[in-house]
This record gives C-alpha cells, structure tokens and sequence, in this order.
C-alpha cells in the first residue's frame, strides 16, 4: 500500500499560527534589524585594522567643534530627562479587613430585613431574590449601627465607622513600611457619599498630627471609581513636587447611607455594599524603586456625564416617602458596557502589543470599505496583562467583562473571590483583589496587572500597573485566614 501522506492544514493547530504572528509582528524591529548590524559587522571587518586607522586620521576635528558638539549634546540630554515624566512607585498598600462582630450572614441579613419592612412583604422578596444571585457569600461585613433594629445612621456611627476602617488601614501600613506621619508630603482621601465637616481627610491630619504644609485633598461623590480617580491625583501632584510620599485613602462609609425604604432600585446597594477601605503608599523617590511592589505605567479616565442617561443611571435621591437612598437604573449595564468601550479604545493603543493593534486596524477597515458588517475584532488583552483586577461591584459586572474582554475563570478568579468575601467595598475592592493575587503568590517580577473601575457619573477608570519584584506570599493582609479555602465554586443561585 502506498504511504499516505498526512493532511498539513489540518494537523496544524490554529493557536500555533497565532502565536506564530504575533512574534512576527512584535519583534518586526529585531528581525529587520539584525541582519543589517550582521552585515556592517562583515564589512568592518572586511575592511581591516589599517584602513580604520586610516579612515580616523583622515578626520580632522577642531577642537572648538568638539565642544560646541559636547555642550549641544549635554543640553539635549538635561532637557530630556527633565521633562521625562517621573516614575510613580507604589511602595506598599494595606486593606482593612472588619472585625467577626459585624459579620453578616444570610439568614441575619434576611431577619433584620422582614422586621426593619414588615409592612412590604414584597420588598423583603425583592431583597431574598437578589441576595441568592449576588455571588456574595456568609462572611461579608455591616457597620455595628447597621446590625441595630431599626438601624441607627447617626452622624457619630458614621463617623466612628471611618475612623475605624480609615485609622486601621493607616496603622497597619505604617507599620508595613516603617513610614512616619512626618513624612507624608501629599494626603488624598475619597469616600462618595459620606461628605462630614471637617473632611475626613482633615479628620487623618488631626489623628497623626502631619505637618501643617501637607497637600491634602478630599473627593466625594465620584463613586466607585473614585480610588484610581486618586491614584491618578497623586500621580499628577508627584510630577511637580520632588521627592515626595502620597498617601492615598479609599473607602464608602455604610453607616449613613443604609436605605430604609421600599423602593427596590434603591434595596440593591443594601444587598451588595459593605464594609471595607484601603491605604495605598506612593513614592517618586528613586530609591524607592527598589522595595516599591508596583511601577504606575498608565491611567486613563472615561467620563460619560455628558449623557443624561448616563450621568442619572447611579443617583442619589429621595423617594416618594422622602427617604434618601442610592437609585440603580436598569440601563447600569448597557451604560458600563459604552464606558468600557471608550476606555479600551484608549487604553489599547497604550498596552497591546503590535499583532493586536495591525489586526484590530485592519479588520477596523475592512468594516469601513468593504463590508460593515464584518465582526468587529476584539484585541486580546490577555497578551498585555497577566492579572486582571475588575470592581467587584457585583456579579452581573464580572460576568459582562468576562464574556466582553473574553477572559477565562482564571483571570476574573479575584474579582468574584473578593466580590463573595468581602462583597462590594466600593472603591476598596480592587487592593482586595491585588492582595488576593498575592496572597495566592501569583505576582511575579514583570507582571502587569489592569484595574478596571466604574463609577456614578458614570465614569469608567483604568489604571495599569508593573510588578518590580515578584511579591513573597505574606503573612499578613485581609486573606491570611481565608486564602486556602479559596477558589470555591459559587452557583448561580444560593436558596435561602
């Protein structure tokens, strides 16, 4: 029998192709490159030592030429270097992990809820039915003043929670880092809803005693988007200011903004927000490179407040009983779907490698001359990151990331464990995430990592950060005692 020949097209897998580009294209440079340096490298030393030698002396320099060509080549490297941006390190970061006391199961949830509504059966349903879909789990945390029946949001709850969550955060990193109060140059506190006088940024200054010259700064009202709208404040400040701390804090302060009315858009931020804050440390000193954890590369902010639709779809108001609360439109969804895609439109350029962006643009003309029907191409972030840190602002945002960025398990794996311990900390939840990467000791030296965040406005937020050191399992941190039990898997639906 004659030997048959195997069919090539069909035992070659198509991912080998793929990858077969895409080191093509993004070392284009060096394979055009280095055959030209392999040919001058033949033809010196064709040449021979006598006629280089030759070639040297035939060169007259006058020495006035000589150093107006020193001078002009120093200047333009000051002024280069001057006006290279300066490097943002994060030296270290802490999160705030609530005490077993304001541990709020299911069932203890559920309790407060049929006697806080006993007059609207419905409502407490409506909040039945969101919990079992929400992907939080048993361990998630409320304010002490939110366990009392009925809850008490006083103003001195409310400030006894931030002082809790925020002087904690602090405390554990200034001892993570061995930084003193004296050394903060720069103070930026964001916290959305809860807005007291003095700030609560005044309220750290007076419980560390900082100097009386620090740039401080409190943002509210910005959502859950609010912590990288801060690191993007601290970065800005750390351009014009040399050698410089920025202390960075975010957190949302449940205590007064517990919704005790019927309305059902305004129950969901009841089922999903909880207790949480983070502490973040920013350096632009150089010597800081080399204990810092993280190198800041990119933020880019996309505001769609411009839309009506858009701008009202988180808002704060008041309903027909004249109870204030948070109301969550039904077109959340959609609206985040418009914010992310603007905002990867421009981070892409910045992150993608050359093979994504050369077969994003072409398929973007093909959809233009000759077919618009084509399927638009959706670039592969996956080979610009290797940790992907999405707001766990609940289970339908991971879920719609996922399916649009076409990420696997793996890659959301932080943002739902966050989302099913600690639940929707706002702002926080992404230093949850980051310190869950590192509490399973994935982060390794060069890893990039993208923190994706939305917020009221409606804002989407990215910032991408680059892993200096591969990062030791630590001892410490808000996972110390849970991290082995994670993964878990979460059903779609826990019946109460």
């Amino acid at each position: 029998m004659p030997e048959v020949v195997p069919n090539f097209s069909n035992s070659v897998k198509l991912k080998y192709v793929k990858l077969g580009y895409q080191y093509l294209v993004n070392h284009i440079l060096t394979f055009l490159l280095v055959p030209i340096i392999i040919g001058v490298t033949i033809e010196v030393l064709r040449i021979g030592p006598e006629e280089l030698l030759n070639i040297r002396n035939s060169l007259h320099f006058d020495v006035l030429q000589m150093l107006c060509s020193s001078f002009l080549i120093t200047s333009i490297a000051t002024v280069y270097f001057m006006s290279k941006p300066r490097s943002t390190y994060l030296v270290d970061y802490s999160c705030y992990k609530p005490p077993v006391t304001c541990r709020v199961p299911f069932s203890t949830f559920m309790e407060h809820s049929r006697l806080i509504l006993k007059d609207n059966p419905k409502s407490v349903e409506f909040q039945m039915r969101i919990l079992e879909r929400s992907g939080l789990g048993e361990e998630t945390c409320l304010p002490r003043p939110i366990h009392y029946i009925p809850p008490t949001p006083t103003m001195e709850a409310a400030r006894g929670e931030a002082e809790e969550v925020i002087f904690t955060a602090i405390d554990d990193l200034m001892n993570k880092t061995g930084l003193k109060p004296k050394d903060i140059d720069i103070l930026i506190v964001n916290c959305s809803l809860f807005s007291p006088t003095p700030s609560l940024s005044a309220m750290v200054v007076n419980k560390y005693k900082l100097r009386s010259n620090i740039k401080s700064y409190n943002l509210s009202g910005m959502g859950c988007s609010a912590g990288l709208i801060s690191i993007d404040l601290a970065r800005d400040l750390l351009q014009v200011h040399p050698n410089s701390y920025a202390l960075v804090i975010s957190t949302e302060i449940i205590t007064p903004n517990y919704y005790k009315g019927s309305e059902r858009a305004m129950l969901l931020p009841n089922c999903l927000f909880r207790m949480g804050g983070a502490a973040i440390l920013l350096s632009n000193k150089r010597r800081d490179q080399y204990r810092a954890k993280y190198r800041l590369m990119h933020v880019v902010r996309t505001h769609k407040g411009a839309d009506d639709k858009a701008f009202k779809c988180v808002f704060e108001q008041e309903d027909p009983q004249g109870k204030v609360g948070v109301n969550l439109s039904k077109d959340l969804m959609v609206i985040a779907g418009e914010a992310l895609k603007s905002n990867i439109t421009t981070i892409g350029p910045l992150v993608l490698p050359a093979s994504e962006q050369l077969l994003f643009l072409l398929t973007l003309i093909g959809r233009k001359i000759f077919n618009p029907k084509w399927k638009p191409y959706i670039p592969d972030f996956k080979q610009a990151f290797e940790h992907f840190c999405i707001h766990a602002g609940g289970r339908a945002v991971i879920d719609e990331l996922q399916k649009n960025l076409q990420l696997t398990g793996e890659h959301v794996e932080a943002s739902r464990m966050t989302l099913h311990r600690f639940g929707n900390t706002s702002s926080s939840s992404l230093w949850y995430e980051m310190s869950y990467i590192e509490a399973k000791g994935r982060m390794k030296r060069g890893d990039r990592v993208w923190q994706i965040a939305f917020g009221s406005g409606f804002k989407c937020n990215s910032a991408v950060w680059k892993c200096n050191r591969t990062i030791k399992t630590p001892t410490d941190g808000p996972w110390q005692d849970c991290i082995d039990n994670y993964p878990l898997h979460i059903p779609e639906i826990v019946k109460l």
